[in-house]
């Protein structure tokens, strides 16, 4: 994914504020005087991934759009601990109004994006690339899909629209793995692709012979997902999935598969230490 339009932010950054606001912020509109100018800088307390800036640079313009905000990094960037991600100033109130939001977003995405760097630099010198899932966060998808890209996989379908899996249940209701295939091949558009799930070799050759472009491995072996490139033999492209760990992605990616995909590196990221301090 590129990265987020104004139009795609707007909502989400909007329903943050209204919940992080309530119906007002006592302590910032009692305790600072309305007209007061500061100068502020958010900084990373530990190795990061640079992710959200975009995001962040939006949630102080949502609030006040006389706010002035700089980086000198762009997302994608290795940062060390101390550095300064940003820089905002203008009037006081609304910096304190944006800093719990933008903090938020920008730990999250910086902390998903370095999760998914640690995985890509396991698969160095393979072929296979990283991919993610939809197993996101419910109305932050976008954001957490983008923050993968920054990371460096590439993204998985966003939506049930963007593209035709055939799981374990879709194959038993429609009655197999050929006739789920075989319906989807009347009627869908021909630019979409068709990937099956499967769950041994067996299933392998069933879907290679209905006709899909993707197979995707679930929790199989290493030995499986082997036997399943040689059969194969490049006639569709292999994607391992299911149980994907740090420790685990290198070898897996060592089978010859194309794709790995895993929604550890969303579900089960830490989200980054970072701070925002007023200047004195």
């Amino acid at each position: 994914m590129h990265e987020l339009h104004a139009i795609q932010l707007e909502p989400v950054i909007t329903r943050a504020l209204e919940e992080d606001w309530g119906y007002g912020d006592w302590t910032t509109d009692l305790c600072v005087p309305s007209g007061k100018q500061s100068n502020a800088k958010i900084i990373t307390r530990e190795d990061i991934i640079l992710s959200g800036l975009d995001v962040a640079r939006a949630v102080f313009r949502r609030v006040d759009s006389t706010l002035e905000v700089v980086s000198a990094h762009k997302n994608g960037s290795s940062l060390k601990a101390g550095d300064v991600i940003l820089e905002v100033s203008g009037n006081a109130r609304s910096i304190l109004k944006s800093e719990r939001v933008a903090l938020n977003f920008l730990g999250r995405m910086c902390g998903i994006a370095t999760a998914t760097k640690g995985f890509v630099d396991q698969l160095s010198g393979t072929r296979c690339q990283l991919l993610d899932t939809r197993k996101t966060t419910p109305g932050l998808r976008l954001i957490e899909k983008t923050a993968t890209v920054t990371g460096g996989a590439r993204n998985h379908r966003v939506g049930l629209c963007d593209g035709v899996i055939v799981k374990e249940n879709h194959i038993r209701a429609a009655g197999g793995i050929k006739a789920a295939v075989s319906r989807l091949l009347e009627a869908l558009p021909p630019t979409l692709k068709i990937e099956v799930e499967v769950s041994n070799l067996n299933e392998v050759q069933e879907a290679l012979d209905a006709g899909a472009d993707i197979i995707m491995l679930d929790n199989m072996s290493l030995s499986e997902m082997a036997m399943a490139v040689r059969t194969v033999q490049g006639r569709a492209k292999l994607e391992a999935s299911g149980g994907v760990k740090i420790d685990t992605v290198r070898k897996i990616a060592e089978t010859g598969v194309d794709f790995i995909s895993t929604g550890s590196t969303i579900h089960s990221s830490r989200w980054s230490d970072l701070s925002m301090l007023f200047d004195v």
